[in-house]
């Protein structure tokens, strides 16, 4: 039989101390719940650039390091090329970029510091002799791939494989 001590620290691991708990920054328990729901890694259109990509020919690594303290979606390292994947509302696309009505100087900041952060690092990456290339979630995918395909085959003499 237990001692009435192990019972006391069991009853109360199984009731953890709701004040001991961050305040969320959601404003209700769904929202937080759809926002941890996003994907960070392999999302749809990144999913969907890195098809055509190696349907083209082009071999690359994926959320690899460019530099230290800067992960990519999609990294050509013998090129020196460095795609990040934005999505609009994240980054805020000018075009389909939103800004909630609910907790808004929240979320300005948020986006904000996201669009300072992807210049800061697309500085970085120049500094370091890395070209980056910004895809939005919206472009059309064989346009970006094209794009992205022509800069790293750049100076290899190869003929665009057929799009379509």
């Amino acid at each position: 039989m237990s001692s009435p001590r192990q019972l006391t620290v069991r009853s109360s691991l199984a009731q953890p101390d709701q004040t001991s708990r961050a305040r969320s920054w959601a404003t209700s328990a769904t929202v937080r719940s759809v926002m941890v729901a996003n994907k960070k890694k392999n999302t749809t259109p990144e999913l969907r650039l890195r098809a055509e990509l190696h349907r083209l020919g082009l071999r690359y690594r994926v959320h690899a390091k460019p530099v230290p303290g800067v992960v990519a979606d999609v990294v050509f390292r013998p090129k020196r090329v460095a795609v990040f994947v934005d999505g609009c509302f994240w980054h805020g696309c000018e075009t389909h970029g939103t800004w909630p009505a609910v907790n808004r100087h929240y979320w300005q900041a948020k986006i904000s510091g996201n669009i300072l952060r992807d210049r800061r690092v697309d500085d970085l990456l120049v500094v370091a002799g890395w070209r980056s290339v910004r895809v939005w979630e919206h472009e059309p995918v064989i346009g970006a791939a094209i794009r992205i395909y022509d800069l790293v085959r750049i100076g290899q003499g190869r003929e665009r494989p057929a799009v379509g």
